[in-house]
């Protein structure tokens, strides 16, 4: 055995705790990972944490290492970034991102892990997750330069959006959502902000992101007929009520579903989920996206603060954990 490590369960809904953890040694074509960070996606953790994934969702939620079947008890999480302390020599000393749960020391194989970008600081390169997902859900959108897109919700999902499509040519981008200090965000990424009320309609394109009803009906306001709505939130167990009547048909409006669990057909058979991650992390080069690292707790305090998180009491995006070999 390589020793023993420390990783956090979810007990039972709404309660955590640090267990225990055998951790073999690594065999032929696997590393060991000494973790430095993980990342706490507010939106799908939280959805976890509180017993909310709908039992007919329970195999696709799976987490690609995740112990344990929801709703309790498990182990969870997907952003993940350490130190190669055993493997092959390409890889040994490397600074690698995981899709693994939150865990002081880990053995996957070498594969399951992708080296991080001398450019990217470990901190940031936590990231990568929801950067790939907000990636994947613009090869869905395709936008097209000069578009006029909005944005709807200014989560960690949103957020990553808005700040890949800052980048894009000639395009008008608007983040909005309710909470008017999220506009301290779009500033910092480069991108116009409202609230719901004040956004800008006649978009080509609105990406949503609130997990809310009323942000998706508010992003079917928001479109130019034909226009298209990309959905990146997840409900869980919630029923969404969404009115298709009025100009829905009128103005030949569509939504359109994405997740991040498959390559967007527009990229299927030419990038594979490894190209994919690469390309995030690669985006991730841009010191923008620290804006999206919104708070940062010891990894010995993860019970405390997941009741925290999830009951709202603290406004994050993405939440810093921070290891005790942490940087």
């Amino acid at each position: 055995m390589a020793g023993t490590a420390e990783a956090f369960w979810l007990a039972r809904p709404g309660t955590g705790e640090i267990r225990p953890v055998d951790v073999p040694e690594p065999g032929p074509g696997e590393v060991l990972v000494r973790t430095l960070h993980s990342g706490v996606s507010r939106g799908t953790e939280t959805l976890v944490f509180r017993g909310g994934v709908p039992h007919s969702q329970h195999g696709i939620m799976r987490a690609p290492f995740q112990e344990g079947d929801f709703p309790a008890p498990v182990k969870y999480g997907y952003l993940n970034v350490g130190v190669v302390e055993q493997g092959p020599a390409e890889l040994l000393g490397r600074t690698v991102f995981c899709l693994f749960p939150h865990q002081t020391r880990y053995v996957v194989p070498a594969d399951a892990v992708t080296v991080v970008p001398p450019r990217v600081p470990a901190r940031r390169a936590v990231l990568a997750g929801t950067v790939e997902t907000a990636l994947n859900g613009l090869w869905d959108a395709a936008p097209l330069i000069g578009d006029r897109i909005a944005v709807v919700g200014a989560g960690m999902v949103g957020a990553s959006v808005a700040a890949i499509l800052s980048r894009f040519p000639g395009a008008r981008v608007q983040l909005v959502d309710t909470d008017p200090d999220r506009a301290r965000i779009a500033a910092a990424l480069g991108v116009d902000f409202a609230l719901p009320a004040d956004a800008r309609d006649d978009c080509d394109l609105v990406v949503h992101a609130s997990a809310t009803s009323a942000g998706l009906t508010r992003s079917l306001e928001l479109l130019a007929a034909e226009g298209t709505v990309v959905e990146l939130s997840w409900y869980g167990d919630r029923e969404v009520s969404v009115p298709l009547g009025e100009f829905f048909h009128s103005r030949r409006l569509a939504i359109r579903s994405s997740q991040v669990g498959g390559i967007a057909p527009a990229r299927r058979g030419r990038r594979s989920y490894a190209d994919r991650l690469a390309i995030a992390l690669d985006l991730l080069a841009d010191p923008v996206f620290d804006t999206l690292i919104t708070g940062e707790s010891e990894f010995a305090a993860m019970p405390e603060l997941l009741p925290r998180l999830t009951r709202g009491e603290l406004p994050a995006l993405c939440h810093l954990i921070t290891y005790p070999t942490g940087e």
